[in-house]
Order: C-alpha cells, then sequence, then structure tokens
C-alpha cells in the first residue's frame, strides 16, 4: 500500500531562468539542491483537449517538506503556462497533490466544476492539471504516485537535508524520470 499525501505536496513557479531562479530559491528560502529535466517529453500529452505540448524545462527540489518545481518554457505554443502568465511575466503556476487514486481526485475536480486544462503521462505517472484560478488564483495538479516516483521523491528530499546553499552546487544535471 502506497503511504497517503495528504495537503499540497508541492509549490511551482513559472521562471523565466531555471538555473537563476534555483540559485535564487536557495539562496532565499535554503531550498535545494534543484534535479532538471531539460526539454522534458511526455509519453502522452493533451492541452484543453489536443494534443499540443509545449517545450518546458522543470527542475525540481526541496524547501524543508515541501517540494518547489521551477518551470520554463522554452516556445511559444499554448500551454497552460501562458494561460496564466502573458510573455515576461513569472510567479507561483499551481500547487499539487499526489493521489493514492488518479481518477477519483478527477472526479472530486470535476464534481466541484473545474476544467481539466492538462494531463500527460510520463515516467509511469500522470498528473492533471485543473484551471482552479478562480478560487485558488493558479492552477492545481494532481499527480498519481507510484513505487519509483515516490522512491524518487525520496532521494530529492534526502539531498535537501544533506544540501548547505553556498557550499553546495544549487544545481544538479538530472534526467526525467531517474
Amino acid at each position: 500500500m502506497l503511504p497517503q499525501f495528504p495537503g499540497v505536496f508541492q509549490y511551482a513557479y513559472y521562471v523565466e531562468d531555471l538555473e537563476q531562479a534555483a540559485l535564487s530559491f536557495a539562496s532565499v528560502l535554503g531550498a535545494g539542491p534543484f534535479f532538471l529535466a531539460r526539454h522534458h517529453r511526455t509519453d502522452q500529452f493533451s492541452y484543453r483537449g489536443q494534443s499540443v505540448e509545449a517545450d518546458v524545462s522543470y527542475a525540481f527540489g526541496y524547501a524543508g517538506e515541501a517540494q518547489i518545481q521551477l518551470v520554463e518554457q522554452h516556445d511559444e505554443t499554448p500551454s497552460i503556462y501562458r494561460d496564466m502568465y502573458p510573455e515576461g511575466c513569472f510567479g507561483l503556476h499551481h500547487v499539487a497533490k499526489l493521489v493514492p487514486d488518479y481518477e477519483a481526485a478527477k472526479a472530486s475536480l470535476y464534481a466541484q466544476g473545474f476544467e481539466m486544462a492538462c494531463e500527460l503521462f510520463a515516467d509511469g505517472v500522470w498528473a492533471g492539471y485543473f484551471d482552479t484560478r478562480s478560487q485558488l488564483h493558479c492552477f492545481t495538479e494532481i499527480h498519481s504516485t507510484t513505487d519509483r516516483i515516490l522512491t524518487t521523491f525520496s532521494r530529492w528530499k534526502v539531498a535537501h537535508q544533506a544540501f548547505s546553499p553556498g557550499i553546495d552546487d544549487a544545481i544538479v544535471e538530472h534526467v526525467s524520470g531517474s
């Protein structure tokens, strides 16, 4: 049985430059190290019902118990990031929940009247992004769980616990899904 994850586990920020943002989060909040997934590709992807996938890179790290995700979009493809932020604007984009029953979590958000803006399958997990801006001023991601992804998140958290900003490098090159 997989562990339960109440509440928000991740805060995701849309940023202009991943490396600069990672250094800033490390300096100001002690977050890190950040694991980079450059030009992330998925196995399945839909944006507002169409198979349109923007070119994005991610950086993942921890600040205490919270996972921080940084997102940089490299092109002008329509996306959930461009939905929220016009060119040159950046900030908190979404909060995420790990859910043991992805389909039930989707049904719950649909029942509350929220629209799914984006859904993807990558590295053995499903992620759905619901447009909850009317109530939360950001999107909400639901993220399925597997032993593999929980092990990865645990490894990143352990790296954070041993991390010393200013001494250790805030950025770790990383291949998606490792």
